[in-house]
């Protein structure tokens, strides 16, 4: 089953562009088969290069002149190269190509983020063009479900489906947003297995950790401290190993699209507390199974985590699909008044709080004092309509 991505469009016209087109994100996100749904029609060659057969191709392709090589290959429209991270030597082997005008449009896909692809992706700087593709949106997951109306929305659907949805949106907060956690049988175990070796694979594998257990331990810390501010000396402490280490770790999972830092937004230090991090999953379905834990119940104990966690990885994942052009905080005084989520775009400020709960709250008005911003307030049964106004905009 092939669930629909908004990013397809821009994926499809980049196709047509000489640049070569670099998609990036974690394992399992649905790279490959998004790539495979647009050039269906199109004369294509994919080399994997977690699979050593196509990485000694490759390099073997790359001792031969280029017209030769892509005549070796059944002279393709479009190359693919999966997991280019796995070579450092691509980006150079991809340049030479480039330069010699061969007929033929690159795509790279990769697991790390350019950081890590700096090896590979460095010889292309301003021969690329970047796509980024995190797990599904939550209108993405929902438009795939058989009783999801075709065509143009009517507002009257989130009513008649209220409870459809709910049942929807906490199934989505507890097994997440791969596209194999709306697809398979056992959700649970797909999760598992994928959190227990396959989506730290590269950091395990580039040896950017030295003890994986240590990893572990610290992924399951930041499950557990979901939407609060983050100590690294804490961290440091009950891990046993130094804060420069934490911070390594915490950049590299960062880097493999495991995690995101949410910083804090202040403009007066006197007021507000502006040095600290927020740490939040970018699948909760990858939170919970690192806590081994699938309570699919409105009376969790960690629900008020969970919804926060999801909510701000649904905003961060379309920022990340939109080329990161807007900046995302949250906000804290000094006095403790808190706005979870502030987003900001060149002047503009856009302040929301988050509540699990649809009962009415008045959202703080501290806030609103200092930059003259009301904080929206997105519940439960608020955020799916929301959401879909800002999926709209982004097609």
């Amino acid at each position: 089953m092939f669930i629909e991505r908004t990013i397809t469009s821009n994926l499809k016209a980049s196709l047509n562009h000489r640049d070569v087109t670099i998609i990036l994100g974690a394992r399992q996100v649905g790279k490959t088969s998004l790539i495979s749904r647009c050039l269906e029609g199109i004369r294509h060659h994919v080399l994997n290069l977690d699979v050593l057969v196509d990485v000694n191709r490759l390099t073997s392709l790359a001792a031969m002149e280029p017209t030769d090589a892509f005549k070796s290959l059944g002279s393709p429209k479009v190359l693919v190269i999966d997991e280019a991270q796995n070579l450092p030597e691509t980006g150079k082997i991809m340049k030479g190509w480039f330069d010699k005008s061969v007929p033929v449009k690159i795509v790279l896909l990769g697991s790390s983020s350019l950081e890590i692809l700096d090896q590979t992706a460095e010889p292309l700087t301003g021969r690329n063009e970047k796509i980024f593709l995190p797990p599904l949106l939550f209108t993405e997951a929902i438009r795939a479900q058989s009783w999801y109306p075709q065509g143009n929305l009517h507002p009257s659907f989130f009513t008649a489906f209220k409870d459809t949805i709910q049942a929807f949106l906490l199934e989505r907060m507890v097994f997440g947003n791969y596209p194999r956690a709306l697809t398979d049988k056992d959700r649970e175990a797909y999760l598992l297995n994928l959190t227990s070796d396959y989506l730290l694979k590269d950091v395990f594998q580039l040896g950017l950790v030295k003890t994986p257990e240590t990893i572990r331990k610290l992924l399951l810390l930041l499950a557990h401290q979901t939407g609060s501010e983050v100590s690294i000396t804490e961290l440091a402490s009950a891990l046993s190993i130094a804060r420069q280490t934490v911070q390594r770790y915490i950049e590299t999972l960062e880097r493999t699209f495991v995690i995101f830092r949410l910083p804090a937004f202040g403009k007066n230090k006197r007021k507000e507390i502006v040095k600290n991090h927020k740490i939040f999953f970018w699948d909760t379905g990858v939170r919970n199974a690192i806590l081994k834990d699938f309570s699919v119940s409105l009376t969790r104990n960690d629900i008020g985590r969970l919804w926060e966690n999801y909510a701000i990885s649904e905003f961060a994942k379309i920022n990340f699909l939109s080329g990161q052009k807007q900046n995302l905080f949250f906000w804290r005084s000094r006095q403790g008044s808190e706005v979870d989520l502030v987003i900001t775009h060149n002047e503009t400020i856009q302040a929301i709080e988050m509540k699990w709960s649809p009962k009415r709250t008045a959202p703080t008005r501290a806030f609103h004092s200092l930059y003259g911003r009301q904080p929206q307030v997105l519940n439960r049964e608020s955020l799916p309509q929301y959401l879909t106004k800002i999926q709209n905009s982004l097609q």
